[in-house]
């Protein structure tokens, strides 16, 4: 049986430190009064969940841009980019995909590209819902070049109860399509900045695996 079909999903490795403590907090409240080590117990296997990395099948055709995140379509509109990539002011169509604390949180990369740049702010912690949270919320941004010249932003995007932004990329690295570049601890959003021109695939409420589902085609493969 793969992986994938199973309900046990791996857990990346930055949960190891949490699951372990979530755990100790369980046995500690076993000693205490057994109904709330039987919570505890409940807690550590969420925080197992949240934290799970499942292989994703990345569709191989040209042209295709995928989500970054799992998660339901929250908002499409024109926007500019983070002034901090330095992608001009043109405003361009965003789409943003808001994670819930029961949703995969590891981020993967929108196209294959190279990474032009990673612009991190410190911000507020707003609900990441809302469309002051692109502009008010902390947030880690990179600029990416595809092979063909055009340019995609991605935002990693902290939310009311995350504290927590990761991203192992940087400069110069070449990220192939559906490739883990990020995750963000504990909620969160992710906005996709398309190229001009680029009209998405997906109605607000749709909802979105990371690295599978598409969000927009870039037009250079055959036809859909």
């Amino acid at each position: 049986m793969r992986m994938r079909d199973t309900f046990i999903k791996p857990m990346h490795p930055e949960g190891r430190r949490f699951v372990a403590a979530f755990a100790v907090v369980a046995l500690v409240l076993f000693f205490l009064w057994e109904p709330l080590g039987w919570l505890g117990v409940g807690l550590t296997v969420w925080c197992y969940y949240f934290f799970r990395d499942p292989e994703r099948v990345v569709p191989q055709r040209p042209g295709l841009v995928l989500s970054p995140a799992d998660g339901v379509v929250s908002l499409i509109e024109p926007a500019v980019p983070p002034a901090e990539l330095g992608m001009g002011e043109t405003a361009l169509t965003r789409v943003s995909v808001f994670m819930s604390v029961f949703n995969c949180h590891v981020n993967r990369a929108p196209v294959a590209g190279e990474v032009l740049a990673v612009a991190y702010r410190p911000g507020k912690f707003l609900n990441a819902s809302l469309d002051k949270a692109s502009e008010d919320n902390e947030r880690n941004a990179l600029r990416l070049r595809m092979e063909d010249g055009r340019e995609i932003a991605v935002v990693q995007i902290a939310g009311l109860v995350a504290r927590r932004i990761l991203c192992w990329s940087k400069d110069g690295d070449r990220l192939a399509r559906g490739e883990r570049f990020g995750l963000i601890r504990f909620g969160s959003r992710l906005d996709v900045y398309l190229p001009k021109g680029v009209a998405p695939q997906v109605e607000i409420g749709q909802t979105m695996i990371a690295g599978e589902s598409v969000i927009a085609d870039l037009g250079d493969g055959d036809d859909a």
